[in-house]
């Protein structure tokens, strides 16, 4: 008997290995990580991408915005969220490879016919000595029931472990979302001063036409120029006039483009525009390429993603191999309450194991691992492409602070000039050695070029923000 039961054991184990072998196989793709040792040939163990937001702005208002906003956003709210749905899959995927255990508990009653067989047993048999079935037949149960599918080839487990994996990539998605939150609300800040400071430059050159104006209308009235002259200044104060309400209407927006990542409705955003050219951007160490593999949460978050997606094709594949299912239960049943819990006399109990091969029509099987491998492929190239882009960021931001440093200096060089431009063609049209085009031309190319100067200065602080994201930098004084 016992060589038996051995035999059966091999038998069955046999059986299974000859259906895991029968499982297909397919190749997959393996992830490079590998980056450059260097970005443009400069070596630098400092990087900026380790100093807490708190730390790396020092402006308090634009600090304020942005602890405001880590409490208030929507969009990072809305993925907190998304990380507590993804903690509850992993309690569900464990749950999975745990036994099932419930208490059940039941009462009816039965009436069957005479002529059946069941009937005909009841008919010739008594419950106890000299005593018959009641008629109908009451049933009392109360029982514990066991069920347990037994993870031979770890498809629960690794269903659990790619649950948790995808967890934690929701965490590096928060991550990554707080980057890009400090990011925008201080490039709107930025933005938001330049404005400002844009704004109090036209105001100022409408009163230098203005007073232009009145200097044209005068030489008018001595004949010594044209009514020409005097439309066109007209003609230059309107149009500044115009762009001042252009501007005013972008400080409306911006201000309310704060307010909506900050989390609440319009209100004036507290900010102190003055000196705001001479803001000198921080210095940036970028570090090393390979840093970034640690620092960007888009990156960790594809990492996790493609460790999840290889589980996935291991629980795909283990669809193909048989199945073992053990159902236990034990309680007590009886037709009188009286007798419900008498033992051994009322006791039931059960003992199962069922080993299910899937046979015939296996194309969903198929299709769900071919699906799997193809998304893990996919992820590895998400991956790659993800470090990819993260390293030319890094590259071009770098270079672009580099570049914007040489063009505001030119620039500011350029503004001078043409300031003092300014009150040199006025000091000859007033002396009739410079016509009245020569003193337009000089004030609109002043104003346009101080305008290009703040806007030079706004690319340059967004620029420091900018890297300061791109090396992921932001997330890490929130942990």
């Amino acid at each position: 008997m016992k060589r038996n039961s051995i035999l059966s054991y091999i038998g069955i184990i046999c059986i299974s290995l000859v259906f895991k072998g029968c499982a297909p196989m397919l190749s997959q793709k393996t992830e490079n990580s590998s980056v450059p040792e260097s970005y443009n040939n400069v070596q630098d163990t400092v990087n900026t991408a380790e100093v807490s937001w708190m730390k790396f702005f020092t402006d308090t208002s634009l600090i304020a915005l942005i602890d405001t906003a880590l409490q208030n956003n929507q969009e990072l709210n809305i993925t907190l969220q998304e990380i507590i749905i993804a903690e509850n899959e992993v309690q569900a995927r464990k749950g999975e490879y745990l036994p099932f255990v419930n208490l059940k508990m039941g009462a009816g009653a039965e009436k069957v016919g005479e002529f059946t067989r069941n009937g005909a047993v009841e008919e010739n048999l008594d419950i106890k000595s000299g005593k018959e079935f009641p008629e109908p037949l009451p049933d009392y149960l109360i029982s514990a029931n066991v069920s347990w599918e037994v993870d031979i080839w770890k498809k629960l487990r690794n269903a659990k472990k790619a649950a948790a994996l995808r967890y934690l990539s929701t965490i590096e998605g928060k991550n990554f979302i707080v980057t890009k939150l400090i990011a925008e609300i201080s490039s709107s800040y930025y933005e938001l001063m330049a404005l400002d400071n844009m704004l109090e430059v036209v105001k100022k050159y409408i009163e230098i036409q203005k007073n232009a104006l009145k200097t044209v209308k005068l030489q008018k009235e001595a004949a010594k120029a044209t009514e020409l002259a005097v439309r066109k200044f007209e003609a230059e104060v309107l149009k500044n006039q115009s762009y001042q309400y252009n501007i005013e209407q972008k400080i409306t927006e911006t201000e309310n483009r704060i307010n909506f990542l900050v989390g609440r409705f319009p209100q004036p955003v507290q900010r102190n525009s003055q000196g705001y050219n001479d803001l000198v951007p921080d210095t940036i160490h970028a570090g090393l390429p390979s840093q970034l593999l640690t620092n960007r949460p888009d990156i960790k978050q594809a990492e996790l993603e493609l460790a999840a997606a290889k589980l996935d094709v291991k629980v795909a594949r283990a669809r193909f191999y048989p199945s073992l299912d053990i159902v236990a239960g034990v309680g007590y049943q009886a037709f009188d309450l009286k007798y419900l819990i008498r033992t051994p006399e009322s006791i039931l109990y059960n003992l199962a194991g069922e080993l299910a091969v899937p046979l015939i029509n296996r194309n969903a099987i198929k299709a769900t691992y071919n699906n799997a491998n193809a998304k893990q492929i996919q992820a590895v190239y998400n991956y790659e492409r993800t470090v990819l882009n993260a390293y030319i960021e890094v590259v071009n931001k770098l270079s672009k602070i580099s570049n914007l440093g040489k063009n505001y200096d030119l620039k500011a060089k350029q503004v001078q000039a043409l300031t003092q431009s300014i009150t040199i063609a006025d000091n000859l049209f007033k002396s009739a050695r410079a016509d009245y085009l020569e003193v337009l031309m000089t004030q609109r190319d002043a104003l346009e070029a101080k305008m290009e100067l703040i806007e030079t200065k706004v690319q340059q602080m967004n620029a420091m923000v900018n890297i300061y994201q791109a090396l992921g930098g932001g997330w890490k004084s929130i942990m």
